[in-house]
Order: structure tokens, then C-alpha cells, then sequence
């Protein structure tokens, strides 16, 4: 449906002249985004609601949170967006605050994942379980149990605030995030039917050694969901896009990536299925440390890469951008079948 509401949607955001700002440092070559409508991600969030409160059990648990956190992050990018568009400043809102309201949100969802009492009687619940599941690993030969209160803040930041702010790093070219996200999005579905389904008297869980999560199969009527969005977000954003995503998309639908991670027990998983984003991520943390080092060390800055995220740095190589895009996509999917892989190789 969402393929049908863009164009109105878009012709929306060019009235209101919600328009991309582009950085002055960046590529060349990005110039002439600069006035694309953005906030795209706001019509994926809404369909995304709009199903999920529809069609899933929308008094389970998981859902509640699931949503608390995509909106409640989404709401931040909104704002986030709106500040860039308003003072036509790419920086946007403050790093701090950012952060700070995404420890918040999280923190709130995390702790209500974690304290079933504060749930209404009755309600259909996930349990909180605070155990490490490893990739390639058979739960019943290892499977370590942290306490709550090493688990709970330990995957509030690396596995929620981190997996969000990692897409959106992501999200610097057409069609770059959406592609991943959706990838990941369907490995999830699978993931979370696999650990949360009984057929008759047959546990697909038990057979496949992985941890068993009552409950956790609604979460596939989210992930189904996003997959629907994200596929008429990519027909207008694919290269050379007429929309973008904005932080109200990235910041929401990374934070929802985390939370999948932590409810089908694949938290450690997640680094490996959301490697594109972890590369990114990490590509910006090592320029920024070896640049203040050998400025402290020699007075002045070096850089390991042309320019970051990673994907600025294919771009002044040389690779067109279309390249760029579809090579990551492709590693994307060879994460995600190695993720996949996993569920039987233990």
C-alpha cells in the first residue's frame, strides 16, 4: 500500500520544502540531493503501526515494546530531522540528546521487558531471559547466564542504541539502508517463527538447539510488516532517489532491529546478520581515534580511510554509487544466510 502513497506523500514534503541537507565535506557527487524530500521514513512507520496493531495480538508483551521503542526512536529522528530542515544545518539535534533519549526510551522498554509483574494479568508476555546464546553453538553443551543487572544495560547499548544509530550511519546513499534492513528484517521473521513455534507436538526449536521463545512467533507480523514498507520506501528511494529516509526512519527501524535481536535470543547473532551496519560503525570509530592519535603523537591528523562511513570511502575510490550500493546489499544477504546457517550448524 505504501507503494501507492508516495507519490502524494512525496509531492507533500516538496510543498513543505522538507528537503535533504546535504554536507558541505561530503562527496561531490552528492551535491545535487541537496532539496530531496526526506523523512520518508515517516510513511514506513505509520504502515508499519498500522499492521501491526491490525493484525497481531496487539495485548502481547513483545509487540507493546517492540512498537514503544520504533516509535519512541522514530519521534526522536523526527525531531532530529526537523531541526536539520528548519536551521538548514545537517548536524541536526545535539549527539548527547540523541543519545540520551534513546537510554531513556530503551532503558524504559528494557526494564519493562525485564519486570513481567507490571504486566497486566492475563496478557499473552515474553519472558525475560538474560542467558547468551552463541552462533554455531549448541545451547545444551554451553549456554552462560548473565545477571540482570550486567545484561539489561549491556544490551540496551550494544544491541538496541547501537544497532540504531549503526543504520544510521548506513544511510548515506540511495537505497544503501533500506536494502540491509530489509535483509535482516526477513532473517528475523525466520528467526523468531523458528524460535517461537510448535507444530502439533513437534518444538522447532528443540529440533533446531536454539533457545525456545514462547510467544516470539508474532513478532513475525512485525517483521512482515516492515518488509511491506520497505519495499514501497525502496521503489522511490531506489538510485536515483526521490525520497529519503531521514533519521525518523534509520534511528526507528534499527532500534526495532535491536530489539528483534534481543527477543529471539540473537543478540550476539545480530553482529554478524547486521555486519554491514557494524562495518560502518566501526570504519568511523577507527578514523576518528587514529586521527586525534596522530595529532596528539605528531601534530597532525592522519586518516585510515579517504573519508567515512565506509561507503564515502568506495566512493572517493572511484566506485560509482550504484556500485557501492548493490555490492553491500549483496554482502548483506551473505550475512544473513551465514545468520541462517546457524539454526541447523551446531
Amino acid at each position: 500500500r505504501t507503494l501507492f502513497l508516495y507519490p502524494p506523500f512525496i509531492r507533500r514534503l516538496q510543498i513543505f520544502k522538507f528537503g535533504q541537507e546535504v554536507r558541505k565535506d561530503g562527496p561531490e557527487s552528492h551535491f545535487k540531493k541537496q532539496g530531496t524530500p526526506t523523512m520518508g521514513g515517516v510513511l514506513i512507520l505509520a504502515a508499519v503501526f498500522l499492521s501491526t496493531v491490525l493484525w497481531s495480538d496487539i495485548r502481547h508483551k513483545a509487540v507493546w515494546l517492540l512498537l514503544l521503542v520504533t516509535i519512541g526512536y522514530g519521534c526522536v529522528g523526527f525531531y532530529d530531522d526537523y531541526k536539520k530542515i528548519k536551521f538548514k544545518n545537517p548536524a541536526g539535534l545535539a549527539g548527547r540528546w540523541k543519545l540520551l533519549w534513546q537510554f531513556l526510551i530503551g532503558g524504559v522498554a528494557m526494564t519493562l521487558l525485564w519486570q513481567s509483574s507490571w504486566w497486566p494479568q492475563g496478557w499473552p508476555t515474553i519472558a525475560f531471559d538474560s542467558s547468551i546464546n552463541l552462533p554455531f553453538v549448541n545451547i545444551q553443551l554451553f549456554n552462560p547466564v548473565l545477571v540482570p543487572w550486567l545484561y539489561l544495560p549491556l544490551a540496551l547499548v550494544f544491541v538496541v542504541v547501537g544497532t540504531s544509530n549503526a543504520v544510521n550511519l548506513t544511510d548515506g546513499l540511495d537505497g544503501l539502508a533500506i536494502g540491509p534492513i530489509m535483509v535482516a528484517t526477513f532473517t528475523f521473521l525466520v528467526l523468531a517463527y523458528a524460535a517461537g513455534t510448535t507444530l502439533a507436538d513437534f518444538n522447532i526449536a528443540s529440533y533446531l538447539r536454539i533457545t525456545h521463545v514462547e510467544g516470539a512467533a508474532e513478532l513475525s507480523i512485525f517483521c512482515a510488516a516492515v518488509l511491506g514498507a520497505g519495499i514501497g520506501f525502496l521503489w522511490y528511494n531506489a538510485y536515483p532517489a526521490l525520497v529519503f529516509m531521514g533519521d525518523v526512519g534509520a534511528l526507528a527501524l534499527g532500534g526495532a532491529l535491536g530489539m528483534l535481536a534481543i527477543f529471539t535470543k540473537n543478540e550476539i547473532l545480530s553482529a554478524v546478520l547486521h555486519g554491514v551496519f557494524l562495518a560502518e560503525t566501526i570504519s568511523v570509530m577507527l578514523q576518528t581515534t587514529y586521527f586525534k592519535w596522530t595529532k596528539r603523537r605528531t601534530g597532525e591528523g592522519k586518516r585510515l580511510f579517504l573519508m567515512t562511513p565506509i561507503h564515502h570511502h568506495f566512493e572517493k575510490l572511484g566506485w560509482p554509487e550504484p556500485r557501492v550500493i548493490v555490492r553491500f546489499w549483496i554482502v548483506s544477504v551473505m550475512l544473513a544466510l551465514v545468520a541462517l546457517a546457524s539454526l541447523k550448524l551446531r
